[in-house]
């Protein structure tokens, strides 16, 4: 018979900080969508992307538009990844399409096309950021990237952006040149932005964690991540007790279901993350 689950075990600090990170992430998201960038033609990435440029010729709103596309990719997400973190990601996506219905109505900040471009890249940025801190995403194209990183030898990077360049190479097509080149524009923003909230300018970091608990650490990291780590040990200088120093490289997706990982084992652990600007090599990785 399964244990039930304590409330004391869902309202931790660190589901809370989750949750109000999804929610203002997704509400700030859905502000910049619907107040510069949809009223002006400047269209975001993934599946957000396609929704807007759907809209422009079917009778569907754009918040129902982004959750029957990324149905699929959550059903996937589902059966492929962890349950929790597709439960993070499916309250991030409906509560952002509700907000987007919900700022439809409002007048909107600006038609000034690089105000737009500008103030709606940032807060968008900002939003994307905090959801992703928060454990979850608002594109299931992210699900899809992170999982073919943990499977292939390609980045979420690499996924993300072959997905946009078709994106807005068809925005251009479709809605003008102009129309594409601000989009892109916007993009970068945003992509900085991101990185600027989510504290890391790069999909892959470095994680070195000091513990007493190595093999039981290593096996739930490649049970649950599909990461490999490098074992090396050490010794305490003033506790002159032996350590177990587990070396690895994830994605800044994942960052946040391995701090769930540690924080969950038992004993003494000691963690730094730090930004890895190139992999030479393999990068091994459980298929």
């Amino acid at each position: 018979m399964n244990a039930k689950i304590q409330p004391r075990q869902i309202l931790t600090r660190e589901n809370i900080d989750s949750f109000l990170m999804l929610t203002i992430g997704a509400i700030l998201a859905a502000f910049s969508l619907e107040e510069f960038l949809v009223p002006n033609h400047i269209f975001d990435g993934g599946v957000v992307g396609i929704s807007m440029i759907l809209t422009h010729f079917l009778p569907i709103s754009l918040g129902l538009c982004v959750i029957l596309l990324n149905l699929p990719f959550l059903i996937f997400g589902f059966l492929k990844m962890g349950h929790i973190f597709i439960a993070k990601v499916s309250y991030s996506i409906i509560l952002f399409s509700i907000m987007t219905e919900v700022f439809k109505p409002m007048q909107n900040a600006t038609y000034e096309i690089l105000l737009a471009v500008t103030f709606g890249g940032v807060l968008l940025g900002a939003g994307v950021g905090l959801v992703l801190r928060g454990g979850g995403c608002l594109d299931g194209t992210e699900i899809i990237a992170v999982h073919l990183n943990r499977t292939t030898s390609l980045s979420t990077g690499q996924v993300i952006l072959a997905f946009n360049f078709l994106i807005y190479a068809t925005a251009g097509i479709v809605f003008g040149f102009d129309q594409g080149m601000y989009s892109l524009l916007m993009y970068f923003i945003t992509s900085k932005v991101i990185d600027i909230v989510e504290t890391g300018s790069e999909s892959a970091k470095s994680v070195m964690i000091i513990t007493d608990q190595g093999k039981e650490l290593a096996a739930r990291i490649h049970q649950e991540l599909g990461r490999t780590v490098t074992f090396l040990h050490g010794e305490g200088y003033v506790s002159k007790d032996e350590k177990d120093i587990l070396y690895c490289v994830v994605t800044r997706a994942e960052i946040f279901d391995l701090k769930h990982i540690i924080s969950e084992t038992k004993g003494s652990s000691f963690t730094t993350v730090s930004e890895v600007s190139e992999i030479v090599g393999n990068h091994i990785k459980s298929v």
